[in-house]
C-alpha cells in the first residue's frame, strides 16, 4: 500500500515552494533543503489551495510559484489617530490621581518614622530608667547583705 501523500509548502518571500511527499524529511529533500524549515516555522503543510492541487498531480516534483509583490500596495504608515479630548481628560486625571496618591503615601511613612523614632527614644528612656532603678537596688541589696 503507497503511502498517504501530503503537500508541504514554504516560501523564501519571492517564490512558494511546494511538493507532494509521504513525510516532511521527504519534502525537505526534494526542495533541496538541509536544514528544517518545519522547525523554524518556515514551512508548512497545507490542504487546499492552487499549490495544493498542482502537487498533487506531479507527486515528488517542487512547484514553484512566483509571490507578486505590488509596490502600489505599500503605502506609508499611517500617522497615529491624535487621542481623543476625554481620553486625554482620563490621562490627565489617572495622573493627577496617582500624584495625589504618591503624596498621601509619602505622609503616611513620614508619619511612621516618626512614630519609630519616639518609640526609639522611649525605649531609650525605659532602658536608662531600668538602669537606675536597678543599680539603685543592687545598691541596697549589697548594704542588706553586709549587714547581714
Amino acid at each position: 500500500m503507497a503511502a498517504r501523500l501530503k503537500v508541504f509548502t514554504w516560501s523564501d518571500g519571492f517564490h512558494a515552494f511546494t511538493v507532494a511527499a509521504s513525510s516532511r524529511p521527504k519534502a525537505l529533500a526534494a526542495w533541496g533543503v538541509g536544514q528544517d524549515l518545519f522547525k523554524s516555522g518556515l514551512a508548512r503543510q497545507i490542504d487546499e489551495g492552487p499549490d495544493h492541487d498542482a502537487a498533487l498531480k506531479s507527486p515528488g516534483q517542487v512547484i514553484e510559484r512566483g509571490l507578486s509583490v505590488d509596490p502600489g500596495a505599500v503605502a506609508p504608515a499611517r500617522r497615529p489617530k491624535r487621542p481623543s479630548a476625554a481620553a486625554r481628560r482620563k490621562v490627565e486625571t489617572l495622573e493627577t490621581e496617582l500624584a495625589e496618591l504618591d503624596r498621601r503615601q509619602a505622609e503616611e511613612t513620614a508619619a511612621l518614622e516618626d512614630e519609630a523614632k519616639a518609640l526609639a527614644r522611649r525605649q531609650a528612656d525605659l532602658e536608662k530608667r531600668h538602669k537606675a532603678d536597678r543599680d539603685r537596688l543592687r545598691d541596697r541589696l549589697r548594704a542588706a547583705r553586709d549587714k547581714v
